[in-house]
């Protein structure tokens, strides 16, 4: 079975959408998102430096475009299960058909400035613990005034607070922790900080009407695949303020019986996880198109069971 992710804000990287909008039709597509949402997706996928690329406001709507796109370019596939981590989960509502491509821009660039607000309040970021027991790296991050804004499995968390609490965690890390990485973020999403976003959010998901999922499409909240469309943009509002359980998402990938996962542009990230935690999975990172061919080979070989089982 196939499961098609969506990676999180971090993962994008100076000129990533450039070798994309090559594909036909491409460019035309992402032009019309740009005039839906008022933000020129194409200049800052292929000409903006690091720094205007971590606007949150800015990052997210490129992610969720470029992974829609990307996925596009598969053409007509139909995996067993879809997720993205934290704002990757709207574009896996696209994947799902919860949202329509327009839609799903719309929310995500309201999510970003949402959160871009709610984090100029004060000074916060996020950063990575690598190695360590989560329950020990969980209870000291608590007693630093940290959250464990990611549970990411593979022996990865990720903390979010003040600058000054995430100083103090790089001076005092957790027993077992080799290294605390600060993240390419600017904020601390996923915690109380973002309260204010959840609100801005709520308001803008009013005017949607999602459909219910057409595949199984697992939550963030606690891993769980959600059957119905309103229950999954109540989760995306939510999950602004609240950890995410990418771990609890893979542990359901395993009940489904995953086989195969391939992760969207600008893939890499939950690919590394997943063959940490997810042994004997194959894995294939979208990166550019050039990854495209080596992709469909692996759906086509996840497809291939089912398709025997149902012909026995």
């Amino acid at each position: 079975m196939l499961v098609l992710v969506a990676p999180g804000q971090g993962a994008q990287t100076p000129g990533f959408l450039t070798p994309w909008l090559e594909l036909p039709g491409a460019a035309d597509r992402v032009a019309a998102w740009s005039d839906a949402i008022g933000l020129d997706l194409a200049r800052y996928g292929t000409q903006a430096d690091a720094d205007e690329i971590r606007d949150t406001a800015v990052a997210q709507p490129l992610l969720v475009a470029a992974g829609i796109l990307s996925a596009a370019a598969l053409g007509d596939i139909v995996p067993g299960a879809v997720a993205g981590h934290s704002v990757g989960e709207i574009t896996a509502a696209a994947f799902a058909g919860v949202l329509d491509d327009t839609d799903a821009l719309a929310l995500v660039r309201k999510r970003g400035l949402a959160m871009a607000e709610a984090a100029a309040v004060t000074e916060t970021g996020m950063s990575a613990l690598l190695g360590g027991d989560p329950e020990v790296s969980v209870a000291h991050l608590e007693k630093l005034g940290l959250t464990p804004a990611n549970v990411n499995g593979a022996g990865q968390i990720v903390a979010a607070g003040t600058l000054e609490q995430l100083a103090a965690l790089i001076e005092d890390k957790p027993e077992g922790v080799r290294k605390v990485v600060p993240l390419k973020v600017a904020g601390a999403f996923h915690t109380h900080h973002m309260a204010s976003a959840v609100d801005a959010l709520a308001k803008a998901a009013e005017a949607l009407t999602p459909a219910d999922p057409k595949v199984a499409y697992v939550s963030n909240k606690d891993g769980k695949a959600v059957a119905t469309g309103a229950e999954i943009v109540a989760r995306l509002v939510g999950q602004v303020a609240n950890p995410v359980r990418w771990d609890l998402c893979m542990e359901t990938f395993k009940e489904l019986g995953v086989t195969a996962l391939v992760e969207v542009c600008p893939g890499g990230t939950l690919t590394g996880l997943a063959k940490r935690a997810l042994p004997g999975v194959k894995t294939l990172a979208l990166k550019t198109p050039d990854d495209l061919d080596a992709a469909r080979e692996l759906i086509a070989e996840a497809a291939a069971p089912a398709a025997d089982a149902a012909g026995a």
